[in-house]
């Protein structure tokens, strides 16, 4: 199971996964033989707030049963909802695993709201959220496969804080990190942090200069993918940007 504390992550890696797309970052677990990373069908609630990177704080949840998921819970402070908002840290990612039902909410805008206050990096789930028209205004990224008016307590029975979850059918471990953008959303497998992110800048820088190559008329032979030619006049051109900066 993969240990937070046995694999720092250091500021300046979270500063490079916020420069890079999500496709790059899944082409980057791909050559590392991880082909199930990104959680498809997830969608931004606001569109101005789509960039998050940070840790996985994972809730899971199993299916509701009458006779225990009444509205008298909302009483119970110490609900596994409740205490997974209150129990997610600064720059930390909730991420739900609804087992992708979204006739109930998973989530509304108040607990939201308190995700924000405590410093949270942004909220995912594979369920649906209720309030969606104060999502799309609210500070926080937030990613989701739906929206529903129906209370969490018709489909939803929170259980499990910081457990290894499936969430849009992909494995999420507690202290994973957590890479999104307007295509979606990304598990980065918490050792691989430091290498994807500094192999994902340099496939970007790369790719900066293929598709100006592209631009100005170059066909994809020897282009794309670069040939010796096209890499020998990369690398000059980094040399000439070192040069000048």
């Amino acid at each position: 199971m993969n240990d937070p504390a046995e694999h720092e992550v250091g500021q300046k890696v979270f500063e490079a996964l916020r420069r890079v797309s999500t496709a790059t970052v899944t082409t980057q677990l791909f050559a590392r033989g991880l082909r199930n990373t990104f959680l498809a069908g997830l969608r931004p609630l606001n569109h101005a707030r789509t960039r998050m990177v940070g840790e996985a704080f994972t809730l899971r949840h199993i299916p509701a049963r009458e006779d225990l998921d009444v509205l008298s819970v909302f009483r119970d402070y110490d609900h596994p909802q409740r205490l997974a908002v209150e129990s997610v840290g600064p720059g930390q990612v909730l991420v739900m695993d609804c087992r992708g039902q979204t006739r109930a909410a998973s989530i509304g805008g108040i607990l939201a709201t308190r995700l924000l206050r405590r410093g949270a990096a942004g909220l995912v789930t594979d369920g649906a959220v209720r309030d969606s028209p104060f999502f799309a205004e609210l500070d926080l990224p937030a990613f989701a496969a739906g929206v529903c008016a129906t209370t969490n307590l018709a489909r939803h029975h929170a259980v499990d804080l910081q457990v290894p979850i499936g969430c849009a059918e992909v494995p999420v471990y507690p202290g994973d990190i957590i890479v999104a953008d307007a295509e979606g959303v990304v598990c980065v497998p918490r050792h691989l942090a430091a290498e994807v992110a500094r192999d994902a800048l340099e496939q970007e820088r790369l790719e900066e200069f293929i598709q100006a190559e592209v631009e100005a008329g170059a066909p994809l032979r020897g282009t794309y993918p670069p040939d010796e030619n096209t890499l020998r006049r990369y690398r000059s051109s980094l040399n000439q940007d070192e040069a000048t900066s």
